[in-house]
C-alpha cells in the first residue's frame, strides 16, 4: 500500500465516521427508504418510475395505519 492509498483509506474512515454521527429525520428516511427502492426495483424492471413507488409507499403508508 503507497503512501496515497493510506491517505485515501484515512480519508474514508474519517468521512464514515462523521456519516455516522448523522440523525436523519423521518422525512429524510422516507426519502432515502423510497430512494433505495426505485433504485433496487427500476434494475429489474426499467418501467418502473419514482411515481410509481410513491404511490406504492403511500398506500402501504395509509393500510398501516388503518392497522
Amino acid at each position: 500500500m503507497d503512501i496515497l492509498e493510506v491517505a485515501m483509506t484515512k480519508h474514508l474512515e474519517d468521512l464514515l465516521e462523521a456519516a455516522k454521527q448523522i440523525v436523519l429525520t423521518p422525512e429524510e428516511k422516507e426519502a432515502q427508504r423510497r430512494s433505495f427502492a426505485y433504485g433496487n426495483t427500476k434494475i429489474g424492471n426499467p418501467h418502473i418510475t419514482r411515481e410509481m413507488v410513491d404511490r406504492e409507499a403511500e398506500a402501504l403508508g395509509a393500510a398501516k395505519d388503518v392497522e
